[in-house]
């Protein structure tokens, strides 16, 4: 690590440290704070409701108390119901009872209930409401919370109840409040703390940015000459190693090419020169025994011993010269893919074209080769490139797709060449390879050729198939 870049760091990172502990900090005091200012006003809200209830049940039960002395009379319920219908505080408030097995006895907002038995039903939560009330009733009385339908709304809401008996009568007594306006009032005591909080820290937070911008400018005014000429360096090694490699292949392929092939190809003319004598004395030791007379029976045996051996000579020979022309082609054929004389006779196009169709022989797939736009002169490094990309892709295509047809496109374009191979095989999965470090290194290397000639790659590949693109600039080629 060079020096400047650990000055950098030693600097920057013991302030971000610290700037981040004092935002931690204050965030965390003031969410603290603001949770504390909800939960007072919450309870105290809650403490003055749950006694406002109280003195209201108690004030209905003060309502039908004289009613109460005459409890046994049927008029006397009548006339309890009657008054407790029109006892009304607020928006929705209002009074309800029911008999301690869970039948509606009176509800002024929602008549239909009345007479009806609700020991079963459910709120949307899957609580029993009704259940729970009775429960406290026989209990003496108190607080419940549970859901129920606001009337004005129509919607379930959250509703505090208190509830108390009436001996006489069997009847639950009990009012409510809806918490749903508490419930906004402390959405905006958190809306307001929010802000704050957001406000605080946004401050905060842009004297950190601000510090640490100004840092890492100066940090990267003094690194960012190195790291142009690390970046150049690095780009130029990778050319220098793809050249490299190809200066190395076009060798090899010369040495095939000048003394391999060489030897190979006199050895076979020799051969094949053996193979013409050999024929010849055959041919003329068949005539001469056609002309041999009766008499010379001993000389016309040694010709035919003579003869026979020549046959036997024969099989060897030819499948010898056969066994060799083989090897003469796969020679030519490694020649070939090293280094296509194609390449540096003819151009890129010609010689991926050449082999499209040399693929296309060993196997069972369709290939099919088009060139679009006007042919243009490009570096040899380019096309080189390009030209392995379209051997790898194809080979891949041929090894690993199982497609049965594969499109291969070359384009000029005015300052640009692109190449693409698609084919509709199996396709792989392209993240797993690119993660995997035992396999892909085909298609790191043809990034890689890329990257050092500034153009770019992109592989695709799903369940269609497979489809490799480049694209070289031929306008900065020279730069």
């Amino acid at each position: 690590m060079q020096l400047r870049l650990k000055i950098f760091l030693l600097s920057i990172v013991p302030m971000s440290i610290a700037l981040g502990s004092v935002i931690l900090t204050v965030h965390n005091q003031t969410v603290k704070l603001a949770k504390q200012e909800r939960d007072l006003v919450e309870s105290t809200y809650l403490a003055s409701r749950e006694a406002e209830l109280r003195a209201n049940v108690k004030l209905a039960q003060s309502a039908i108390a004289p009613l109460l002395k005459d409890a046994a009379n049927p008029l006397s319920q009548a006339e309890a119901i009657a008054i407790l219908s029109r006892l009304e505080y607020g928006k929705d408030g209002y009074f309800f009872v029911y008999d301690m097995n869970g039948k509606n006895v009176m509800h002024p907002r929602q008549p239909e209930l009345v007479g009806q038995n609700l020991w079963s039903m459910k709120d949307p939560f899957g609580d029993f409401p009704i259940q729970k009330l009775l429960e406290s009733t026989r209990n003496g009385g108190g607080i419940v919370r549970y859901y129920w339908e606001k009337p004005s709304s129509k919607q379930v809401a959250f509703k505090l109840g208190y509830v108390e008996p009436v001996q006489s009568w069997d009847w639950m007594l009990g009012t409510g409040l809806y918490l749903d306006d508490i419930e906004q009032a402390l959405q905006g005591i958190d809306a307001q703390a929010q802000a704050n909080i957001r406000e605080t820290e946004i401050r905060m937070y842009a004297i950190a940015v601000i510090s640490i911008i100004l840092m890492g400018m100066a940090g990267l005014a003094l690194n960012i000459s190195d790291n142009k000429e690390s970046g150049a360096k690095l780009r130029y090694l990778a050319q220098r190693v793809v050249q490299s490699q190809e200066e190395e292949r076009l060798r090899v392929a010369r040495e095939l090419h000048d003394g391999i092939v060489q030897v190979l190809v006199s050895s076979k003319f020799f051969l094949e020169t053996a193979q013409l004598q050999l024929e010849n004395r055959l041919t003329a030791a068949n005539q001469a025994s056609e002309d041999i007379d009766v008499s010379n029976v001993a000389r016309s045996g040694a010709a035919a011993k003579g003869t026979l051996a020549d046959l036997q000579i024969m099989g060897p020979l030819k499948r010898g010269l056969e066994r060799l022309s083989e090897a003469l082609l796969e020679v030519r054929r490694i020649s070939h893919g090293l280094r296509p004389a194609l390449l540096d006779d003819f151009g890129l196009g010609p010689a991926i074209e050449v082999l499209a169709n040399e693929v296309q022989e060993q196997c069972s797939m369709k290939i099919v080769f088009s060139t679009h736009g006007k042919p243009c002169a490009i570096p040899m490094n380019q096309s080189t490139s390009l030209f392995r990309i379209s051997q790898e892709a194809l080979t891949n295509a041929k090894l690993h797709s199982g497609a049965a047809n594969v499109r291969v496109k070359l384009v000029y374009h005015r300052h640009q060449i692109s190449l693409s191979i698609k084919d509709d095989g199996k396709g792989f999965n392209l993240r797993e390879i690119q993660t995997d470090q035992r396999s892909g290194i085909g298609l790191r290397n043809m990034r890689e050729r890329m990257e050092g000639l500034g153009g770019a790659l992109k592989i695709y590949a799903d369940d269609d198939g497979t489809e490799v693109q480049a694209w070289l600039d031929t306008a900065s080629a020279d730069r």
